[in-house]
């Protein structure tokens, strides 16, 4: 048994994987644009990673672009079969690093092939539509013309399960009418928690909802309070905040990133940490403070 069974599981598409995942963004160079420093630190992650018992990773080939699933690649095929590898489509990065929209259905059809032969499957089980309809965050619009080309790249076979990222509360129900969603990921923290009710409902209806920067943006999240909660549990502010995301609901995945050894099994070690109701309560006021500054 992993000491990240501690967390509980649960279901992204067809398989209930642990709740406490890796995100592969950082393994990138800076900006998340071009090859790491180094790459056998890495590769040395994601295998530490998996032997440490993580069954979910998140990646994208436009992380890099490219750079990542070649090194998931390189460290981890064969991959083991218990292994999700959920992956991201719906953006490009242009020669300057920039973020680009990619969401025409030539754009994912060749996002997906380019994440197969990145990957080496023949098959990919989850891929999220990122919306591009607002970079910074989610904004209204229809996407039911990329989906609905997700939805054909599925039945040739070429994806099992469709997801979404960056995303409204509207677009999750309309997209419902397209295909069914195996998950929602957007950007959800102590702090950054408009979409509590979002979170909320997907629980009710069995749907993982997935935070991405669950330890803030790429300025970590730093609050007096959360480091009086961290001392008087005995554990990083880091631990604190991926502790209090396992215990805010059950439908919550997390996939905190890193390319360090070191920290990665810091994060992990958060799967164990179980908060008293009191610093629950301090930290569930954070957003509020903050709204307020």
């Amino acid at each position: 048994m992993s000491s990240l069974d501690k967390a509980g599981a649960f279901r992204i598409g067809s398989r209930a994987v642990r709740r406490l995942g890796y995100g592969a963004m950082q393994l990138a160079g800076p900006g998340v644009f071009g090859p790491p420093r180094d790459r056998a630190a890495a590769v040395a992650v994601l295998r530490t990673a998996v032997e440490s018992g993580v069954d979910h990773i998140d990646t994208s080939d436009f992380y890099g672009p490219h750079v990542t699933n070649q090194i998931i690649r390189e460290a981890l095929q064969p991959y083991p079969d218990e292994l999700l590898i959920v992956t991201k489509v719906g953006a490009k990065r242009g020669s300057d690093g920039s973020w680009l929209p990619a969401m025409s259905a030539a754009d994912l059809a060749q996002a997906v092939h380019d994440n197969l032969r990145h990957l080496g499957l023949d098959v990919l089980e989850v891929v999220n539509l990122r919306s591009m309809l607002g970079i910074h965050g989610p904004q209204e619009g229809s996407l039911e013309e990329p989906l609905t080309a997700l939805a054909e790249l599925q039945r040739q076979g070429l994806i099992q399960h469709i997801g979404l990222s960056n995303v409204t509360a509207r677009q999750v129900e309309d997209a419902r009418r397209i295909c069914a969603i195996a998950c929602v990921q957007n950007q959800y923290n102590l702090v950054h928690r408009e979409d509590d009710a979002l979170v909320e409902r997907l629980a009710r209806e069995g749907t993982a909802y997935v935070p991405f920067f669950p330890l803030g943006d790429f300025t970590p999240l730093q609050s007096g309070a959360l480091s009086q909660v961290a001392d008087q549990v005995g554990a990083s502010p880091m631990q604190v905040a991926l502790a209090w995301l396992l215990q805010r609901s059950p439908n919550l995945m997390l996939i905190p990133g890193t390319s360090s050894v070191e920290h990665l099994r810091q994060n992990l070690a958060a799967a164990e940490l179980q908060l008293p109701k009191e610093a629950v309560a301090r930290l569930d006021t954070l957003a509020e403070t903050t709204a307020r500054q």
